[in-house]
C-alpha cells in the first residue's frame, strides 16, 4: 500500500498551488483532506443561524451579508480541501478577501446614523477586492494572497481594539466601569482575538513541523492522530473567532442604535445575539 500522503482518490491528482499537512485520502476515497474538510462546518452552520436571526430581528443588511460571506468561505474551503483542485482553491481564498472587506465596512460604520451608506469606503473596499483578485489570478502566488488577507485582518484587529477601548460613546464613563455598562463588549472583543490568534499559531505549527507531525501520526491510532490535524484546528478557531467578531460588531452597532442586545447560549454552549428594539418603540 502506498504511503498515506501518496494515495490517489476520487478527485484525481491535486492541481492546487497549496497542499496542507493532512495526508491525502487517508480517511475517505472521496475526500482528499478529510479533517480539513469537515472542520469547515463551523464556518457554515453557525453563520447560517446568525443570518436567519439577523433577518428576523430586522437588522441592517450588511450584517446579513457578513454572516453569509462567512458561510461562503466555509463552503469554498470545504470544496477546496475535499478536491485539492485549483478552481476550488479560488473558491476558498477569494471569499476570504471579500468577507474581510465586509467585516471592515461593518466595523467602520458602527457609529453612523441608520440607513446611511459610506460610498467612499465601499468604493475603496470593492477596488481592493477587484485588484487583489486580478493580481492573484495572474500571479497564482499564495504568499500574495496571505499578505493581502493579513492586511485586512490587521485592520479588523486594530479597529476592534479601538472600539473596545477608546471608541466614542463606548469609552470608560467617569462613574461607571465599561465592563458594567457594556458587559459583553470586552468579552466578545478579547475572546474573538484570542481564539483567532490561537488558530494562527496552530496554522504555523502545522506548516513548520509538518514532517514531524506526519511521523507522529503514523505511531498513533487514527482517531488520536486526528487531534494533531492543526490546519483543521485553524478552521475551528478562526471560524469561531470570525463568528464572535461579527457578534462584537453587531453588539456595538445595536448599542449605538439604542437597541437592547443580549448574548445567549444555545444549549448552554454556543453564543448567539438576540436584539430587542428600543424601549420607546
Amino acid at each position: 500500500m502506498a504511503p498515506a500522503a501518496d494515495r490517489e482518490g476520487y478527485w484525481g491528482p491535486p492541481t492546487s498551488t497549496l497542499e496542507w499537512c493532512e495526508e491525502n485520502y487517508a480517511v475517505s476515497y472521496y475526500i482528499a483532506e478529510f479533517w480539513n474538510t469537515v472542520s469547515n462546518l463551523i464556518f457554515i452552520l453557525p453563520p447560517i443561524y446568525g443570518a436567519i436571526q439577523t433577518y428576523k430581528d430586522g437588522l441592517e443588511k450588511r450584517y446579513l451579508a457578513a454572516y453569509l460571506c462567512l458561510t461562503a468561505v466555509g463552503l469554498g474551503s470545504w470544496c477546496f480541501h475535499m478536491t485539492l483542485k485549483y478552481e476550488m482553491q479560488l473558491l476558498d481564498e477569494l471569499p476570504m478577501i471579500y468577507s474581510c472587506c465586509v467585516f471592515v465596512y461593518c466595523l467602520y460604520e458602527c457609529f453612523k446614523y441608520k440607513n446611511t451608506v459610506n460610498y467612499a469606503l465601499l468604493f475603496l473596499l470593492i477596488t481592493y477586492s477587484v485588484v487583489v483578485s486580478i493580481v492573484y489570478l495572474d500571479l497564482k502566488e499564495p504568499v500574495f494572497h496571505q499578505i493581502m488577507y493579513g492586511t485586512l485582518v490587521s485592520i479588523i484587529v486594530l479597529r476592534s481594539v479601538y472600539i473596545v477601548l477608546w471608541s466614542p460613546g463606548l469609552a470608560f464613563p467617569e462613574k461607571f466601569s465599561q465592563a458594567k455598562v457594556y458587559p459583553w463588549l470586552r468579552g466578545l472583543g478579547y475572546t474573538s482575538l484570542t481564539v483567532f490568534l490561537m488558530g494562527f499559531f496552530l496554522w504555523n505549527v502545522d506548516n513548520i513541523f509538518c514532517d514531524k507531525l506526519r511521523a507522529l501520526r503514523e505511531k498513533m491510532p487514527p482517531v488520536v492522530g486526528a487531534v494533531t490535524q492543526f490546519h483543521a484546528w485553524w478552521h475551528i478557531l478562526t471560524g469561531l473567532g470570525s463568528y464572535l467578531h461579527i457578534l462584537l460588531s453587531l453588539y456595538t452597532r445595536t448599542l449605538f442604535l439604542k437597541h437592547r442586545p443580549k448574548v445567549k447560549f444555545v444549549f448552554g454552549i454556543w453564543p448567539v445575539l438576540l436584539v430587542e428594539p428600543p424601549k420607546n418603540l
